[in-house]
């Protein structure tokens, strides 16, 4: 699409830092995630629960695949957003980046349990709404279909988490009620003295699935980001996995072509059989293109990213018009659409190993730095009793299976609300809603409800700004 002259080389190299340092910033803003419970209860002294939280978290984003971060990349749909003026592209990356690691570095400055999912989806947002208002541009900037998946994965992961907390604390009341160890589990934890050995391990074991399944969801969503600045500043080099042959596509490509030669566009409304016949024109020339092309460097550079947008939007286009009840098609054949479709994407749904491995350590050396703030108020302020063995416990178990749940499905959720709200339910598990401190409570609500609207003009606003000066 476009090479790199020195001056851009640098605001690229500089940009991948400020992804790194976003990673980073969500490391130590969100370490109290998976440390407070194991050192309010004793079971690990602070700096080895942050070190041990930050090797977990390591290993969470270096095997997590990249199922989160495709879905944070294709809720901006990046081939709509970038042409051959670099400077534009640079202008969305630098927005992003500059807005969410803003509002990141300021709630926890503030102390206040804040979602990075949060503040990057509402960067993501942002920029994609401020291009929609650009003269002349007609084409969706937001993936809206993708945006309402991940935003109702945000609103009811922290319900869920409260709710199944809840849950959680009663079955083990009911269960544990007349057994020796029973008392031990809702015992406010004695200063300075770990737990039995057996709570010990099983609150270890929690903090360490918390930390794993916070690098595999949170940490993808750093790999994410940095995807969108590659695809976005140097397309020729990214748009495409060099590690599958494009020839390999052939065969999904006329599954596909054969479906749609056999049904009848007909019922469909105009734009519809307009989208329809464009999506059958895409699989043609992808075929064509494709079909004696054995490696992603025998494809011209020039032609690597309109590869990739072809891809792209044939592939929104499938998913849309399989939507459409008048697209009579039978239960195969739209299960072969959804199936060849999944299976071409798998050269643009990638990221470089060496992506993966710099988020990791990002993500890691975060988690071990910056962490007192948050430990303190999840483990002080959302209660207003000592957090006992079964709370910290139940909140972790719960916040554990929930976000990796939600990865195994490559939905982002936030590691924050989830797990403080858990700790919120257990605190209503105990003794009703009187025992939560409204102060923080309130705080807590706030920045959820305001960092999405505060981030997306922070980005909005940013990338305007950037477009008219650059």
């Amino acid at each position: 699409m476009f090479e790199l002259d020195l001056s851009y080389s640098v605001l690229l190299i500089l940009c991948l830092i400020a992804a790194c340092g976003f990673e980073f910033v969500n490391g130590f803003h969100d370490t109290a995630n998976a440390v407070a419970t194991v050192i309010y209860t004793n079971s690990l002294k602070p700096w080895h629960a942050v070190i041990w939280s930050g090797v977990w978290n390591f290993l969470g984003v270096l095997l997590g695949g990249v199922g989160v971060a495709m879905g944070i990349v294709n809720l901006l749909p990046v081939e709509s957003l970038i042409d051959q003026n670099i400077a534009h592209s640079l202008s969305m990356v630098m927005a992003l980046l500059l807005s969410a690691i803003a509002w990141n570095l300021l709630t926890w400055y503030l102390g206040i349990p804040c979602s990075s999912s949060h503040t990057l989806i509402g960067s993501i947002l942002g920029v994609g709404l401020a291009y929609s208002l650009l003269p002349g541009v007609s084409e969706a900037a937001v993936d809206w279909s993708q945006a309402r998946k991940i935003g109702m994965s945000l609103l009811i992961s922290p319900l869920f988490g409260f709710s199944m907390t809840i849950v959680l604390m009663f079955l083990l009341r009911r269960f544990t009620k007349k057994t020796s160890y029973g008392e031990s589990l809702f015992k406010e934890p004695k200063k300075n003295s770990p737990p039995p050995t057996w709570i010990r391990a099983i609150l270890i074991l929690t903090c360490t699935s918390v930390s794993f399944y916070h690098g595999s969801n949170d940490g993808q969503k750093g790999v994410g980001l940095v995807m969108l600045i590659l695809i976005g500043i140097v397309p020729v080099y990214f748009a495409l996995d060099n590690r599958v042959a494009p020839s390999s596509l052939t065969d999904p490509l006329k599954k596909i072509e054969l479906v749609l030669s056999t049904a009848d566009p007909a019922p469909l409304s105009h734009p519809d059989q307009k989208k329809f016949a464009d999506t059958r024109e895409i699989s043609q020339r992808l075929i064509a293109k494709l079909s004696a092309t054995g490696s992603v460097d025998a494809i011209a550079k020039q032609e690597r990213f309109v590869v990739r947008k072809d891809i792209m939007v044939m592939d929104r286009n499938i998913k849309d018009l399989l939507s459409k009840g008048e697209l009579r098609l039978s239960d195969v054949e739209k299960a072969t659409l959804k199936d060849q479709a999944k299976t071409i994407r798998k050269i643009t749904d990638y990221s470089p190993r060496w992506v993966v491995l710099m988020i990791s350590l990002s993500l890691g050396f975060g988690t071990m730095i910056g962490w007192k703030r948050i430990v303190k108020t999840v483990g002080e302020k959302i209660g207003k009793e000592h957090l006992s063995y079964a709370q910290g416990a139940s909140a972790e178990l719960v916040a554990a299976s929930t976000i990796g749940l939600s990865t195994n499905l490559g939905l982002p959720v936030s590691t924050t609300h989830v797990l403080s709200s858990g700790i919120a339910g257990s605190m209503v598990a105990n003794k009703g809603i009187k025992n939560l401190q409204p102060e923080t409570v309130r705080n807590i609500l706030m920045a959820w409800l305001l960092t999405l609207p505060v981030v997306m003009i922070m980005a909005g606003t940013l990338f305007l700004l950037f477009r008219s000066i650059f």
